[in-house]
């Protein structure tokens, strides 16, 4: 369940790129793309947080569905 979650934050991250993209095009304001970017690369990096391995191997989501018992 949590990979469908992390996909969907994926799809938003791609998704809220190209309507900032669309947004400054159609009207030339820079302040609600820029912010929209901002959250992105927020989606992506709390993305990565949780798949990139640690120092031993694992990584944060591992650790949770082993704390769940899965």
């Amino acid at each position: 369940m949590t990979n469908v979650v992390l996909s969907l934050v994926m799809l938003a991250a791609f998704a809220l790129c190209l309507g900032a993209f669309a947004l400054w095009r159609r009207t030339g304001e820079a302040k609600q793309p820029l912010l929209m970017v901002l959250l992105a690369v927020l989606a992506v990096v709390n993305v990565l947080i949780w798949t990139v391995p640690t120092a031993d191997g694992t990584t944060p989501l591992e650790s949770l569905g082993a704390a769940a018992g899965e």
